[in-house]
């Protein structure tokens, strides 16, 4: 089993890098099963169904959120009707749409995609190793292969997580800071492990934003409104993961950045 998984995708840039990049990547790479955080992709914040579908279309199979997820009231209207379509899983259990993980079926082998988000650093939600202990006991039952898209801000956070469920998870990749990291490993009972995957989009911002906005907020720390960098080159972070689809243990875990410092070769 091949998991290829695309960090944070950002707003037009970044849906337009997706629909460039990834087909050439499947083509590649040859994924079985390709997910993509979103929680960027609609005008920088949260995500609206037409995108949502376009994302699709471009090569996607499953679709994870994060701190964004609400920031388009739209997405209430559908995230409740799909399977494709996840948001944190420790949010406000019972009393918010839509689903934090879904089980797909892969050439006949089902895959478990979870999604969490951090505590430190970000807002609030319930505690995420609780919730993932619960639901990944459900989804052992029906699976061997669990992915884990931990969206969160501190490092630690995410390293705790993956060596606390070590073993009983595929692999547990990190989403929310758009600065892919290196340190890219397979834990010693088999999960894979990656503090942050970086982002899909505008390679010339900063985080993806308009960069003299962002600069003048450092210099005079007045309110300043965050824009999606529209002009200038492009990035893509991505991961490859090989699984071990009876047992669930990750195999091989590859960083993939694809932008003009990084020219993607196959």
């Amino acid at each position: 089993m091949r998991i290829l998984f695309i960090g944070d995708v950002m707003g037009e840039p970044g849906q337009d890098m997706f629909e460039e990049t990834v087909p050439v990547l499947k083509r590649s790479l040859h994924p079985q099963l390709t997910i993509a955080n979103g929680e960027n992709a609609t005008r920088g914040r949260g995500i609206n169904e037409k995108v949502y579908k376009k994302l699709l279309k471009a090569g996607a199979d499953v679709i994870t959120m994060g701190n964004h997820t609400w920031d388009n009231q739209e997405i209430q209207d559908f995230i409740s009707s799909t399977n494709k379509l996840i948001r944190p899983a420790n949010f406000s259990a019972g009393q918010v749409p839509g689903a934090g993980h879904t089980i797909v079926n892969v050439n006949g082998v089902k895959v478990g995609v979870l999604n969490i988000q951090g505590r430190v650093f970000m807002n609030p939600s319930d505690d995420p190793f609780a919730v993932a202990e619960d639901l990944i006991s459900k989804m052992e039952k029906e699976t061997s292969v669990i992915f884990v898209d931990f969206h969160g801000e501190a490092t630690s956070e995410k390293e705790a997580f993956a060596w606390n469920f070590d073993g009983r998870i595929s692999a547990v990749i990190g989403t929310h800071t758009h600065v892919q990291t290196n340190d890219a490993r397979i834990l010693p009972q088999g999960t894979a492990f990656l503090s942050d995957v970086g982002f899909t989009g505008p390679y010339d911002g900063i985080l993806g934003m308009r960069r003299g906005n962002v600069i003048s907020r450092f210099k005079n720390q007045m309110p300043t409104r965050f824009e999606v960098e529209t002009d200038g080159q492009q990035t893509l972070g991505a991961v490859m993961i090989d699984v071990d689809e009876k047992t669930g243990r990750a195999k091989k875990i590859k960083n993939i950045r694809v932008d003009p410092d990084h020219p993607y070769m196959d």
